[in-house]
């Protein structure tokens, strides 16, 4: 059977039927009503479709048996969504929910599924179709745009862009870094609201030259949350809204041995006193989190003859740690990669105590060279290194120097051997 033009060749278009209304309860083929043949399931011009259930399709007849511009408007009267597919239900062409109306079309027809243009009416008459509306930042509930904002968890470092508009992004790792897409791309009126529910800071960081409360990096501790609003240019917070529950209290761990890692919870206390249940069995090392803190720490355990110390770390490559003998305390600083001895002076003290160090690491050292300074060798002893290098020794019985000695002002008294 032909359905070409024998005057132009082209394909014509079926005999129109201007409306049916009818149900269906089952996947329902249509065929066009050809010749006036409007005996079949057919497709009219104006269909008004009840379907009995949920999910139902309705196939449209086959493209290439008609001419492109073909159209159908198609009305769900019933109160269960269908969906509207092409020939013999191989794709979707649109899905019609209760009291809505689409219109349809053919805009190519090089086989029978073809290629469908779609016009949403919307809800009843002159509704707009909410689905059909809704964008980044809103949804459709029923006819009508409601706000919208997804939750997104992440816990690797990610870029902020268009398609987070009015997202809450959630950090949930350690320390990381949430980037934050140029603002010219992002444009004026973006936002996005992130939360830091993680163990560790969340940096939030420009992209190009672009700032952040004039800053190229915000930092966000574990609790922090925020708006962040974009002007075309920058960046803006709206209720950078801090943790307010800061527990100055203290947390007694012991410890004897080994690697300890602090719970979040744990490093909420910044006074930190560890004890020990008899001797420390070997060096401890405190694994705290990557976030900024100032830290109050007391070695309460004992040493032992070993003289084996606590040493605290954030755990990141390249940092700086802290290390701090038996007996001994100190106010250390994170940076949320390196641990340092926040007391460079110590005003008013009468005594001051030095952990043993080494010929290598002299306890007293010089910042531009600290392999030059005085150390305890030992038990009742006293030494100077230069360089690396035991140059000078004290103890009980006397003084001991390596290498060669100049005195300008002579030597007098003792005997010499």
């Amino acid at each position: 059977m032909s359905y070409n033009s024998p005057f132009t060749g082209n394909v014509v278009q079926p005999t129109d039927v201007s409306y049916r209304a009818f149900t269906i309860s089952a996947n329902t083929q249509l065929e066009w009503p050809i010749n006036g043949n409007a005996t079949d399931d057919y497709a009219a011009r104006i269909m008004e479709v009840t379907a009995s259930a949920g999910s139902l399709e309705l196939w449209m007849p086959p493209a290439n048996q008609a001419s492109v511009g073909q159209d159908a408007l198609i009305r769900n009267v019933g109160g269960n969504t269908f969906t509207v597919k092409d020939y013999d239900g191989g794709n979707t062409i649109i899905s019609v929910a209760a009291g809505e109306s689409k219109y349809i079309y053919i805009t190519d027809n090089p086989d029978e599924e073809g290629t469908w243009g779609i016009i949403a009416f919307g809800v009843g008459t002159s509704n707009a179709d909410a689905a059909t509306l809704a964008g980044y930042g809103l949804m459709a509930s029923g006819a009508t745009l409601n706000q919208s904002s997804p939750v997104t968890l992440f816990s690797t470092g990610r870029t902020a862009t268009t398609t987070d508009r009015a997202a809450l992004l959630v950090w949930s790792g350690g320390a990381g870094t949430l980037t934050l897409d140029l603002a010219a791309t992002l444009g004026d009126d973006w936002f996005v609201q992130v939360r830091n529910s993680g163990t560790g800071l969340l940096t939030v960081a420009c992209s190009g030259s672009d700032v952040f409360n004039g800053s190229a990096t915000v930092g966000l501790q574990p609790s922090d949350s925020c708006f962040i609003a974009c002007s075309g240019t920058a960046f803006y917070s709206v209720g950078l809204g801090k943790n307010a529950q800061f527990n100055f209290s203290q947390l007694v761990k012991t410890v004897s041995s080994g690697t300890y890692t602090l719970t979040a919870s744990e490093a909420s206390n910044v006074i930190q006193k560890y004890v020990s249940v008899g001797d420390l069995t070997g060096n401890v090392t405190i694994e705290v989190p990557p976030t900024i803190q100032v830290y109050y720490v007391q070695n309460a355990t004992s040493g032992g003859v070993s003289n084996y110390t606590i040493t605290l770390t954030t755990g990141i490559s390249g940092g700086s740690n802290a290390t701090i003998s038996a007996g001994q305390q100190a106010t250390l600083i994170c940076d949320s990669v390196n641990l340092v001895n926040a007391n460079t002076v110590l005003a008013g003290a009468t005594v001051i105590s030095l952990t043993d160090g080494t010929n290598l690491a002299p306890a007293l050292n010089f910042a531009s060279e600290v392999s030059t300074g005085i150390y305890r060798p030992g038990s009742g002893e006293f030494a100077v290194s230069i360089l690396g290098n035991q140059r000078m020794a004290i103890d009980a019985t006397g003084i001991t120097i390596t290498g060669s000695g100049t005195f300008s002002g002579g030597i007098s008294g003792g005997v010499f051997t």
